[in-house]
């Protein structure tokens, strides 16, 4: 894949990516495919990594506590203090960061 290529495709999930009310995506979370993103990863970057299906570095992320389903706990943090967050759909998946 062509430099050129990697860069639409990075631009075409950034443009995809946009901020939503958490309640919007209870869905998502009830039939678990809301999964976090910690603030400290780039939200775009972790979008391109899971299309390129990069399980190294989706595994990594994983273990280091940076990605993973979104909790039960924070789910209901979330709703309860009326949260918005970033979202993108990298199906089947929709991921979020606070």
């Amino acid at each position: 894949m062509s430099q050129a290529e990697i860069d639409l495709i990075r631009e075409k999930v950034n443009l995809e990516t946009s901020q939503i009310a958490w309640k919007e995506l209870q869905r998502f979370f009830a039939s678990g495919t809301a999964v976090y993103v910690a603030p400290d990863l780039d939200l775009v970057e972790v979008a391109y990594q899971f299309s390129m299906d990069n399980k190294a570095l989706v595994e990594q992320w994983m273990q280091n506590g940076q990605l993973g389903l979104v909790s039960d706990r924070r789910a209901i943090d979330w709703l309860e203090a009326d949260a918005q967050v970033w979202a993108v759909v990298v199906k089947p998946w929709i991921l979020v960061q606070p």
